[in-house]
């Protein structure tokens, strides 16, 4: 309570005035970003990071990191040596081929779902649904066991070139963080790169807006405490993020980044957006997750649609890990790269491939995790995984362990059954562990 006079309003205004002037102060321009070297180097030591890039609606193995030249199932792509003796990868992915002692490549994932949207949901939650639980996605886990809620910077991004949602609603906003609450969910950007409506309107002075958002974090804070309301928590944090995404727009300006970096990783929106997960890593966020509609779902034309998709990604993977590499940010941000399951050997009458999560691969890279292996094996046509057999639970084992966090936790929840962070104890694949 003040007694009205201006003096009060002018001090009260100043206060908060500079609130804001210091929050935006330490996120400015990338060419200044955290210019303060001690946020600097904090952010340096904040420890672990990880880049998803997810390949949704699934890509083939056959034509990335399980060929299968001269066979039935093997299509018309060849292999080719990589720098690790004896080993090959699709011919689709030259550079990769060059940094395979860079990357590890586990060839014998076997899950169950062969449908979307039950794949989304173990390979990004680790697991099916087990109502009334909703299993937090992997973003959300590691925001809260790595990242800095109190940070401007959004701790968990996910990249998107269909915000609004792709053609299977796969990634329409939903439930994401689960029980964990809506302040570990994503910041969703992607289409033109940004974030819209985060400005403030010309016709509201700073100070205006600094006086509003007061006296709106006084009743909302009054509420959620009075009615004891998780909803109003979860909506209170909602408008914390709001003003931190102000205060570090400019860390989503794809102009601000050097043209040669851009053009370095190619102008499709995946590729951008991968550039755009390593600018945000490198400037305070924990989890990005770069997804791309739903380009790798070919049941029809696999082979030609696999030839425009599979080059990009070897690009992308070999930037991106060489850039982090380079930064001295590899040891400490793990890079997957992955889908919901894999293809079928055989080709449909569309010539493409169709759903098939019996035997499939993906690759990872950096934080916790060894280069130059390649786990496990499958058949010679690629029907069956016939050496060392891992699943969803194993991978995520493998993800939680290499960043740093206890798979096997409890989560906390009263008045529910037991829940761990990795169902079964399903353990690690310790191959690929650093």
């Amino acid at each position: 309570m003040t007694c009205g006079s201006d003096e009060h309003t002018v001090h009260r205004r100043l206060f908060l005035q500079g609130s804001l002037a210091a929050s935006a102060a330490s996120v400015a321009s990338f060419n200044g970003l955290f210019s303060i070297p001690a946020l600097a180097e904090e952010t340096k030591r904040q420890g672990k990071r990880c880049i998803l890039l997810w390949l949704c609606g699934a890509p083939s193995q056959f034509e990335m990191w399980d060929p299968k030249p001269g066979t039935a199932t093997g299509g018309p792509f060849g292999a080719i040596q990589t720098n690790l003796p004896g080993v090959q990868i699709s011919s689709l992915m030259p550079k990769c081929a060059t940094m395979m002692d860079k990357l590890a490549v586990i060839r014998s994932m076997s899950t169950k779902p062969s449908e979307h949207f039950q794949g989304i949901d173990a390979l990004t939650r680790g697991d099916g649904p087990r109502p009334p639980f909703t299993r937090p996605i992997l973003g959300s886990v590691i925001a809260k066991q790595l990242g800095q809620l109190d940070s401007p910077v959004p701790q968990f991004v996910l990249l998107d070139p269909c915000p609004e949602g792709n053609e299977f609603k796969a990634f329409k906003a939903g439930n994401w963080a689960g029980w964990l609450g809506a302040e570990y969910g994503p910041v969703r950007a992607g289409g033109d790169y940004g974030i819209p409506n985060i400005e403030k309107l010309d016709s509201i002075t700073d100070a205006d807006h600094a006086d509003r958002e007061a006296l709106r974090r006084f009743f909302s804070k009054k509420y959620e405490l009075d009615q004891k309301s998780n909803a109003a928590a979860s909506h209170n944090a909602a408008f914390e993020r709001v003003q931190g995404l102000m205060s570090c727009a400019p860390l989503f300006d794809m102009d601000s980044l050097p043209e040669d970096d851009r053009q370095r990783y190619g102008g499709g929106a995946f590729a951008q957006h991968a550039l755009q997960a390593r600018h945000l890593i490198e400037n305070g966020s924990t989890f990005v997750m770069v997804a791309n509609g739903m380009p790798w779902d070919n049941h029809v034309y696999q082979h030609e649609m696999h030839q425009m998709l599979v080059p990009e990604l070897d690009n992308v993977l070999y930037q991106l890990v060489n850039d982090l590499e380079e930064r001295g940010m590899l040891d400490d941000t793990l890079v997957i790269a992955m889908g919901e399951f894999g293809r079928t050997p055989w080709m449909n009458e569309a010539r493409g491939r169709d759903h098939y999560p019996n035997a499939w691969s993906l690759a990872m890279a950096g934080g916790g995790i060894r280069g130059g292996v390649v786990h496990g094996a499958t058949d010679p046509l690629g029907f069956e995984v016939v050496e060392g057999k891992v699943d969803n639970r194993n991978l995520f084992a493998t993800i939680f362990t290499a960043l740093g966090v206890d798979p096997h936790d409890e989560y906390d929840l009263p008045g529910l059954p037991t829940f761990h962070r990795v169902e079964e104890d399903a353990a690690p694949i310790l191959e690929v562990l650093a």
